[in-house]
């Protein structure tokens, strides 16, 4: 069913099972099940976005696009509204699925997979720095590194030492006076040479990166190559996802009648956490 829609215009019943096969495939991503609570899914996110982050992987381009991509998953699964219309009929509103980009699949994988630019990592790093997840973050490599600060920044993604070390500072030793943290003497060290530091003036301002011409025309090189491999792998990729669906197809497709009750039993529960 789902290999003759690659050309021409779908029709609703169509499109709503193609979502139904992308959302299958968003799920798969995150490494959780169609059950999965919002905490779930975020706290999937969070980890693979750690792993995925670009200041930990740098020069590997093959981690931006994942990390672009793991954008877009969240974007969708990660809203209450489009999660609870996707339970009920097994489709999305999303307006990014509308339009051309509804008719046409492959212009929808390609947003997908879209490179990187500097403002998606610039927009990530604004929400992370100064986050709870930051500090949780902050405090299990202060654990795993028993107080190393030199190798914790090493590893804490969108940090900088001359900008973070008074602030990560400040969170360490309230938890350590909380009691949620132990102190160590390599901790100690280290806080008493930041003590006779001094702090900067906005320590969660944005870290500027400068790179060279060459270094940029070497990673927009690397991505066009990355993304003519991606041109000619495409099909088979697309084939195999909708070849996991289609054996559910008959029964996970709904009838026009039944999407037109969810849709309203969704306007609903929208109409009443208005009021």
């Amino acid at each position: 069913m789902c290999h003759g829609l690659l050309s021409g215009s779908l029709s609703r019943s169509q499109f709503n099972y193609l979502i139904s096969c992308l959302f299958f495939y968003h799920l798969k991503i995150l490494g959780v099940e169609k059950t999965a609570s919002q905490q779930e899914i975020k706290k999937a996110y969070h980890k693979l976005a750690l792993r995925l982050h670009p200041d930990k992987n740098p020069g590997d381009e093959e981690a931006k696009e994942k990390f672009q991509q793991l954008q877009k998953v969240i974007s969708i699964l990660g809203d209450v509204e489009k999660r609870a219309l996707y339970d009920e009929t097994g489709i999305t509103d999303d307006d990014a699925l509308v339009g051309e980009a509804a008719n046409n699949l492959q212009e929808y994988f390609r947003t997908m997979y879209k490179k990187v630019t500097e403002a998606d990592i610039e927009e990530f790093e604004a929400k992370y720095r100064g986050s709870d997840s930051e500090k949780t973050d902050l405090k299990e490599l202060y654990t795993k590194y028993k107080g190393n600060m030199n190798r914790l920044f090493c590893a804490m993604i969108c940090s900088e030492p001359k900008l973070d070390s008074h602030r990560f500072k400040d969170i360490i030793d309230e938890a350590i006076g909380e009691g949620e943290l132990k102190s160590t003497k390599v901790y100690e060290k280290w806080a008493k040479k930041i003590s006779g530091m001094e702090p900067p003036t906005n320590p969660l301002e944005r870290r500027v990166k400068k790179r060279k011409n060459s270094e940029e025309n070497d990673l927009i090189l690397a991505i066009s190559q990355r993304r003519a491999e991606r041109k000619k792998q495409f099909n088979s990729i697309l084939s195999n996802i909708m070849s996991k669906c289609d054996s559910k197809a008959s029964s996970s497709e709904p009838t026009e009648e039944e999407f037109e009750q969810a849709q309203q039993r969704l306007e609903s529960r929208r109409a009443k956490r208005r009021k």
